[in-house]
């Protein structure tokens, strides 16, 4: 049996420190996205327990009347959260427990790539730490709370791992193996996997252009290029695939929400860009990014994992064990990247606004640092003599980890909160949340005025059990009667359903936003069995875009409004079913294979 690495316990043993703060009662309500954190796994909640497993639309974000949440951000980090809370924690101990296991785990990521790159745990084990312990990922969980970055943080080393075997190794379990960690890292945070995403076309090209003059001499570059590349090329189809049941989905419908309410005014990217200084400046706060550089947070890069890149120059000079080259990429990749932070990266910034823009932010590119400066970390320990932790762990690389870990410490603190000003996690809680800070009201293409209050929340805050989202004030009573029976009165995640009368032809409007795959149906009695679609639209001089239902005369008629899925969601999810399928056929061939090597050896 294979034994544990003695360095990666020693990973996780100092990875302890980095969750402590996590252990103190409350919560860090006041960080940038704590409150979100906890509402979205609660809205999340809401369409699980009413057993749509894979939610797309939240039914309380902006103050009730929807917004396809889910449809467009990616869900992976609250899956986790959300199994943690069928366990029965609360939903924020739920998303303590998933910051904890995002520190821990990215960690032990960073630890499994480097040492695969260098065959050496002492390297591994620093780079690990450095992971953990860069300033900004400490930044991105107790000031920002960024559950989904945090989480798709464990992803980035093995993504990068996973594309290596891909042109070094080839074989099946490379490209199953890189496939999934791309799919877990887009699944994890679409932002970060979009940009990580140019890195990885790098990375790739890179190892590419390395591994070519290992193959025969007499085969054309271009054929060669080909030969490395169709694996990775392969290994990127699948891995979109295998997520396509979000991909397909949030790119093809991102048109229909709108975008200016988080790109424009305080989001504008122009007003966001780091210092030079500030990349180095020890400062900490709990504060926002502002114009200028009177910043409330930190945009540091970090003492020590600055002071260790640079000294992994002396890496690059030696060439241990034949890894220069790595070295020099990430070096590269880290200046690169850090400049782009800059206000000097303005033009190139105009030019791939597409891309750079859904960083918000220039800062948040801090994040592509933090794996490039962490692999350098290690860099300093390697040398072509093998490791031996057998009985002993060599004291420079314990006292190089001290260093690692006492650079940040001070930075290890949450203003912890016992309760938020908005009370108990509940739809009054969420409500008071937006209303105050403004916050979870994102809206769909057909809103022009985005509202601060609704009809369902004076509902609410009057104590009482929301029947409906109709609008009642359009309907005319004495021509027609509408019903919410008892049995069908639950309002749930995707819809509602209720029995009507109407002596002709008539609107019934819903306060609930449009957004493709709402859709109307005429049903048989106390049954979802449809009898025909009804037409469904927006009125056009409605500021809030909201939805309504043209219904036909009659008695005792059964409407069902509902939040279906549309033709991307049905080929996303096709598309990801086939593509596991095929990633568990190829497993199984390869398994197979080796089977059947091993018994014609023996």
């Amino acid at each position: 049996m294979k034994r544990l690495d003695p360095y990666l316990i020693l990973l996780i043993l100092f990875s302890l420190f980095a969750i402590s703060p996590l252990l103190a009662p409350g919560y860090f309500w006041g960080a940038h996205d704590g409150r979100h954190s906890v509402y979205f796994l609660f809205e999340f909640d809401r369409s699980i327990q009413d057993g749509i497993y894979y939610p797309r639309w939240a039914p309380d974000y902006t103050f009730g009347y929807g917004y396809p949440m889910f449809n467009i951000y990616a869900p992976g980090a609250l899956y986790v959260s959300e199994a943690f809370h069928l366990l029965g924690f609360d939903f924020v101990t739920a998303t303590k427990i998933v910051f904890a296991l995002a520190i821990v785990l990215s960690g032990v990521a960073m630890f499994a790539f480097i040492k695969r790159l260098t065959g050496s745990s002492q390297a591994a084990f620093l780079s690990g730490l450095a992971y953990v312990y860069i300033p900004y990922h400490i930044a991105d969980v107790y000031v920002r709370a960024a559950l989904a970055e945090s989480v798709a943080l464990i992803f980035l080393p093995l993504t990068l791992w996973g594309f290596y075997e891909t042109v070094v190794r080839s074989n099946r379990i490379a490209i199953v193996a890189a496939a999934f960690a791309y799919a877990a890292m887009m699944f994890s945070h679409n932002g970060v996997a979009m940009l990580f995403t140019v890195v990885l076309g790098a990375w790739v090209l890179f190892l590419i252009l390395g591994e070519m003059q290992t193959l025969e001499r007499n085969t054309h570059h271009a054929s060669r290029f080909i030969r490395l590349g169709l694996p990775s090329l392969a290994a990127l189809a699948l891995g979109l695939g295998i997520v396509a049941v979000f991909f397909i989905p949030a790119v093809l419908e991102y048109q229909f929400v709108r975008t200016d309410q988080w790109l424009g005014n305080y989001y504008d990217y122009t007003n966001h860009f780091a210092y030079f200084f500030q990349l180095f400046s020890p400062a900490w706060g709990f504060g926002i990014s502002n114009p200028g550089p009177r910043d409330d947070m930190s945009f540091q890069l970090g003492v020590v994992p600055v002071l260790l890149a640079i000294f992994s120059i002396l890496a690059i000079a030696r060439n241990p064990r034949n890894t220069r080259r790595f070295w020099v990429f990430f070096l590269a990749m880290a200046v690169i990247v850090a400049a782009l932070m800059l206000a000097i990266s303005l033009p190139l910034w105009s030019v791939l606004r597409p891309i750079l823009s859904f960083a918000q932010f220039p800062w948040r590119l801090l994040t592509l640092t933090m794996l490039p400066l962490a692999a350098l970390a290690g860099a300093i320990v390697l040398t072509d003599e093998p490791d031996n932790a057998a009985h002993h762990f060599p004291l420079p690389t314990i006292l190089l980890g001290l260093l690692i870990v006492l650079g940040s410490f001070p930075y290890l603190t949450a203003q912890m909160i016992l309760e938020p000003q908005e009370g108990p996690v509940s739809i009054l809680g969420l409500f008071r949340f937006q209303q105050s800070a403004g916050e979870m009201t994102g809206s769909t293409s057909t809103v022009k005025e985005i509202p601060d209050w609704s009809p369902m929340a004076d509902v609410y805050f009057a104590g009482k059990r929301l029947r409906s989202k109709i609008d009642y004030t359009h309907i005319d009573t004495d021509k027609v009667w509408i019903g919410v029976l008892p049995d069908f009165a639950g309002l749930h995640a995707n819809g509602e359903q209720i029995v009507y009368h109407a002596q002709e032809d008539a609107v019934i409007s819903f306060n609930t936003f449009y957004y493709p795959g709402w859709r109307a149906y005429l049903t048989k009695p106390k049954t979802t069995e449809i009898i025909r679609e009804l037409p469904l639209d927006v009125d056009p001089d409605d500021p809030l875009g909201r939805i309504r239902v043209h219904i036909p005369q009659g008695q005792e008629q059964w409407l069902l409004l509902r939040f279906d899925d549309t033709p991307p969601r049905i080929a996303g999810h096709w598309i990801s079913a086939a593509s596991i399928l095929l990633a568990l056929g190829l497993v199984i061939w390869d398994i197979r294979d080796k089977g059947r090597r091993r018994k014609d050896k023996g």
